[in-house]
């Protein structure tokens, strides 16, 4: 019989768990381990680490499945970044680097507790309902074993989740005809995604590309002269975000409203522990 879930509650459960994943990408832990391996580029180290699930693969393959970086970018360090350490190597920096991260952010006490390894549990039981069709980062993430420590149990299952959200989300931002600066755009003008100034700096695209995005949104109706979502934008991103969802609702049903309701309570008090110890940049979010 299947689950019914409150509305939204794989999503908010997402929206915690994500975190407890990404903090690692900003932590100076990972630069450090990944520079001891000879990456020490910022977005080499990304694309690196993102990727080397897939293996060795190539510019193409990381720009199609990452979808809003700038090509050039991307091809700027892959598949160079191979040459300099392999996948493995890169992986096995990564889970240091998470460990570290984790362990620096939440403290040892928090590591060691009951409700971390029950956090772990939680999220490997929802992840197990994952699917891989059409799910590239996903599905090579799924082949990684899972870690022993319960800790890096729960952040290797908060990456399935992500990846495999992600993935889906993809699908459904082709299917609004959304290209990958005009997601980034229209996302940022919610007011809930990447300040342009961190888009600029860390996607590879140019003002003038942001601009052009901005001018074809602004042609289509969804964006005013002034940068804000009009009402069809508004509600565009609004469907996108609920198909999204609908195409992210298996691991959660899977776990059942009470197990999703945990989990996300255990990974709300986690996450706010990690961003009050400087998880992440300021003003990273909004649309300044």
């Amino acid at each position: 019989m299947m689950t019914v879930l409150p509305e939204r509650a794989g999503r908010r459960c997402h929206n915690v768990l994500n975190p407890l994943h990404s903090c690692h990408y900003f932590s100076p832990d990972l630069g450090q381990e990944l520079a001891e391996i000879g990456v020490t580029d910022r977005s080499a180290a990304y694309f690196a680490v993102r990727a080397a699930a897939m293996g060795p693969v190539g510019a193409g393959t990381v720009t199609a499945t990452f979808y809003n970086f700038r090509h050039e970018l991307v091809a700027r360090h892959v598949p160079e970044v191979w040459r300099i350490a392999s996948p493995e190597v890169v992986l096995a920096a990564r889970a240091r680097a998470a460990d570290s991260t984790l362990r620096r952010l939440l403290g040892d006490e928090v590591i060691a507790s009951k409700e971390v390894a029950e956090a772990a549990g939680l999220a490997l039981r929802a992840a197990e309902a994952c699917t891989r069709t059409a799910r590239p980062l996903y599905a090579a993430h799924a082949d990684l074993p899972v870690p022993d420590e319960p800790h890096l149990a729960l952040w290797h299952a908060a990456t399935l989740l992500r990846e495999h959200r992600g993935d889906g989300h993809l699908a459904v931002l082709l299917g609004a005809e959304l290209d990958p600066m005009e997601a980034l755009v229209s996302h940022t003008a919610t007011g809930r995604g990447m300040a342009p100034k961190w888009v600029l700096s860390t996607r590879g695209w140019r003002r003038e590309d942001w601009d052009a995005a901005t001018g074809r949104l602004q042609e289509r109706g969804l964006l005013t002269a002034e940068g804000e979502l009009t009402q069809g934008g508004v509600a565009l991103r609004q469907e996108i975000e609920a198909r999204t969802d609908r195409l992210d609702t298996a691991p959660y049903e899977h776990l059942g409203a009470a197990g999703v309701d945990r989990l996300t309570e255990l990974a709300t008090e986690l996450v706010t522990a990690a961003m009050a110890a400087g998880a992440f940049p300021e003003g990273m979010i909004g649309k300044s």
